[in-house]
């Protein structure tokens, strides 16, 4: 029997990616998107979805339940970007960036666990960030929002294993998507104490997303994830940089490492 897997954030991007892939491989793929009713020739089902309106969660869910009577692998994929030093960001929109991120992520998996609990499996894929894993100048929020997801998923996976359910972490590095375009910019303001680095440092995230990699390696990598019996805790998608950074953070000291980030985007 095909699974249904759903993906928020199926759109565009990487959930579209991934979403197009499995559909191909025989899933029967649903994905999510604010109003589904702007996007023409789609490659799978889209419903609507907003992740910070409980109640948006809560019907998307109820169609595909309906539709297909179980919900076997959701794929936690919608988010946004946000850029900005701490001091000149607004926290009104790091805190947007947090309930989506972070707590719309969560609400989706509240939402599909009663199900994936009564049918005794399920699979829920959290997609962060490598960026979850350091704190990185000019992009400390998002990094943050990733970061929570990575930890608080830690818990959830303990928590729901005794109902047959797993759920894992999938953290990309640079991908070649629209994800710039959909980011919270915050200025670079004339009077700002950041503004020629700040600068910089966004003309160096562009360059990084028009140059990454193709997103098919995380479908690819979703498959692998979904035909694993026994899913890890972590996994990381990226160029070997990118996951290798994660390891020198892990085996420098802090301020060798501090300084190897801020010879990179330098500050």
């Amino acid at each position: 029997m095909s699974k249904v897997v759903l993906i928020t954030g199926g759109s565009s991007g990487i959930g579209k990616s991934v979403g197009e892939s499995l559909n191909h491989r025989g899933f029967i793929v649903y994905g999510t998107s604010r109003d589904p009713k702007k996007i023409t020739n789609h490659p799978f089902k889209l419903v609507a979805l907003d992740v910070n309106d409980i109640d948006s969660i809560r019907k998307a869910i109820e169609t595909v339940i309906t539709n297909e009577g179980r919900l076997d692998v959701l794929v936690n994929n919608a988010g946004m970007g946000i850029t900005g030093s701490i001091e000149d960001t607004p926290t009104a929109e790091m805190r947007k960036v947090f309930d989506t991120n972070f707590f719309g992520a969560i609400d989706v998996m509240k939402a599909v666990l009663p199900q994936m609990r009564q049918q005794k499996n399920g699979l829920i894929i959290n997609i962060t960030s490598i960026a979850g894993y350091m704190g990185l100048p000019f992009r400390g929020i998002y990094s943050a929002t990733k970061g929570a997801l990575e930890i608080a998923t830690e818990a959830i996976r303990m928590e729901v294993k005794s109902f047959g359910i797993e759920v894992t972490n999938v953290a990309p590095g640079d991908f070649a998507t629209n994800i710039a375009s959909g980011r919270y910019h915050t200025p670079v303001f004339e009077d700002s104490p950041y503004k020629e680095t700040y600068q910089q440092n966004l003309d160096l995230m562009d360059a990084h997303v028009d140059s990454g990699g193709d997103p098919i390696q995380m479908a690819t990598a979703i498959y692998k994830i979904i035909n694993t019996s026994k899913p890890k805790i972590h996994y990381k998608v990226g160029d070997f940089m990118q996951k290798f950074s994660i390891v020198l953070k892990r085996i420098l000291p802090d301020k060798v490492y501090e300084k190897m980030l801020m010879n990179h985007f330098k500050l």
